[in-house]
């Protein structure tokens, strides 16, 4: 038989082919074993730490790698470990008792081989899987809703008791990703990835419930069920419930003010996490797209159905009855809302004051006032996050350090409900306005004392230099308890006009490297959120909100960064770096 062996690589004669020889080829050179009276080819890069299998062995027509004993099907080239990935194979051909290579492997679809390994990494809980697999569809150009796709579908479903914080963090670092440096956008997936892989572990799935059978039944009787079964916690009526709507067709924004209307049909449920994982969920699909609400919303309901009601907890009614108190203005709130916004109210700061004061009764009347001097919705919940996000810049390091959450809780709440408003404006949301505001009441022993913003500081021995103060920023969330250094870095940064953009590339970086618990990523992601909405016409306002996030940062940094050096590890291996030979610390 005549062979053409003009594209092929010539590897030697079989009596020279006594053990392995590498020859060029493929990304990394191409290794030819002998075995079974015939020879096999493969990649001579292991897929896991880049070792060279030329050094492996050979037995039973199983390849092993040396460095961390990954095995493979020499023919194939397929793994029987997970974590290591296949290895890609090659055509050997043999012409004249000489032994040639076909460098041109079959052709793969990288994208979608790279989803499935995504899947592999949050099905096996392997971090260096799930950082790899990201990276290489950032490098093939997936888009990258198809890879939140990916992560999001998985803790949908393989986790019975619902979103928790591994959703939260991958809706978070979603929405924050095009304001990050590229390497940093593909950590912020890794993030989510990890944390939704890591709450899943162990894990029973969930099971998803039929909508009703040829469901024809008006849209708001729907919604009248749903609440009744969020009300009574029965979470299989309310799955088929809101099922039901979906495939009855509902718009997101029907959907959206299903939810929020449950989640406030109580008062602050599960300290303010049901509420801000509904718009979490909202701005997730808003990105994936809300063909897969039927897939992703469910997952909500274990935590509506079970949330912790605060009319419930002594401290919502003792020794002042806040629950009595704001009952008659939620009644008020569907005439207040139904005047026409005057498009000139201009009491931010003065509703602001009030929202952080000790008297309950005053602030109650304050949010009345400003519906009834024209004050829009939005504008109340916006000014409602700011004050939110206030109680944290002035959050004093006097206070136990686990009180930090309690004023992250009430921040991350504010903005999911004023996020929710922008979306679906209707009165029983609006109820949450007054919520919101007990909690920032309740928090107020948390400002005593208060501490004191940095523009109050004599900041002389801050640099004015853009780059020196971000360096100086990055150099503060690298030791312990820098929380006022770091309040004063940033003010000085925004208040002589340099650029937010690289400020909050630069939280975002510092953040990303920490192996951080989850209500930093909530943090981080909601004050962006309401920097960027106060920016333009109340500047001193917003760099106060992000003063309060780089306290928050600086308050919990810095951690061990395990994630951080699996990335680099798989960054290293991605640029082609021989990580075996390298033994100098970065």
């Amino acid at each position: 038989m005549v062979v053409d062996t003009a594209a092929l690589v010539r590897v030697g004669t079989r009596d020279e082919l006594t053990g392995p020889r590498v020859v060029s080829g493929g990304r990394h050179g191409i290794v030819v074993f002998p075995a079974d009276g015939t020879f096999y080819a493969v990649d001579n890069r292991c897929p896991h730490m880049g070792f060279p299998l030329h050094k492996g062995s050979v037995c039973d027509g199983i390849l092993t790698c040396h460095w961390h004993h990954a095995r493979f099907d020499l023919a194939s080239g397929g793994t029987f470990d997970p974590w290591a990935d296949d290895v890609r194979a090659y055509e050997t051909v043999i012409n004249d008792d000489v032994v040639y290579v076909n460098p041109r492997p079959k052709p793969v679809d990288v994208i979608a081989r790279q989803q499935q390994r995504l899947k592999d990494g949050l099905e096996q809980n392997i971090n260096l899987v799930m950082v790899k697999s990201v990276l290489a569809l950032f490098e093939a150009g997936a888009p990258r809703e198809r890879i939140v796709e990916v992560v999001a579908d998985f803790g949908a479903r393989y986790r019975d008791a619902g979103w928790r914080s591994g959703m939260t963090i991958l809706a978070a670092m979603n929405s924050l990703l095009d304001q990050l440096h590229r390497d940093d956008q593909v950590l912020g997936l890794y993030h989510g990835a990890v944390n939704v892989a890591m709450e899943c572990a162990g894990e029973p799935p969930r099971f998803q419930l039929d909508p009703l059978p040829q469901i024809d039944v008006p849209l708001d009787r729907i919604k009248v069920w749903f609440r009744q079964f969020v009300e009574v916690r029965d979470r299989d009526g309310a799955e088929r419930a809101l099922l039901s709507a979906i495939e009855a067709g509902a718009s997101p924004a029907e959907l959206a003010d299903m939810l929020f209307a449950a989640g406030t049909d109580h008062v602050y449920l599960d300290v303010g996490h049901t509420l801000d994982f509904i718009n979490k969920s909202s701005e997730l699909l808003d990105s994936i797209g809300w063909e897969q609400s039927a897939a992703v919303l469910p997952s909500l309901l274990p935590t509506l159905t079970n949330a912790r009601r605060s009319e419930e907890i002594n401290s919502w009614r003792h020794p002042v009855d806040l629950i009595s108190m704001m009952e008659p203005i939620s009644a008020q709130l569907p005439a207040l809302m139904d005047r026409q916004p005057t498009g000139t109210w201009d009491r931010f700061d003065e509703l602001a004051e009030t929202l952080l004061g000790e008297d309950p009764d005053a602030i109650m009347q304050s949010i009345v006032r400003a519906f009834e001097d024209g004050a829009s919705v939005t504008q109340v919940s916006q000014t409602l996050s700011y004050a939110a996000a206030l109680r944290v810049a002035k959050f004093h390091t006097s206070n136990e350090f686990a009180d930090w959450i309690s004023v992250l809780h009430t921040f991350t709440y504010c903005n999911g409900l004023h996020q929710g408003l922008k979306r679906s404006p209707s009165p029983e949301l609006a109820r949450g306005i007054l919520h919101g505001a007990s909690r920032i009441y309740l928090d107020r022993f948390l400002n005593m004392p208060s501490a004191r913003l940095p523009e109050r500081r004599n900041l002389d021995d801050e640099p004015t230099d853009a780059a020196e103060l971000l360096d100086r920023l990055t150099d503060h969330l690298n030791r312990e308890q820098q929380v006022n250094e770091s309040a004063m870095t940033v003010h000085r940064y925004l208040s002589l006009g340099h650029d937010p953009a690289n400020l909050i590339a630069t939280l975002g970086h510092t953040l990303l490297r920490e192996d951080a618990e989850f209500h930093t990523y909530q943090m981080l992601e909601a004050g962006v959120a309401l920097f960027h909405e106060l920016h333009a016409e109340r500047p001193e306002a917003a760099q106060r909100v992000l003063v309060g996030v780089s306290r928050y940062l600086a308050a919990h940094s810095p951690t061990p960064r395990a994630m951080l050096q699996t990335a680099r590890t798989a960054m290293r291996l991605q640029r082609g770096e021989e990580i075996y030979q390298d033994d100098v610390e970065e």
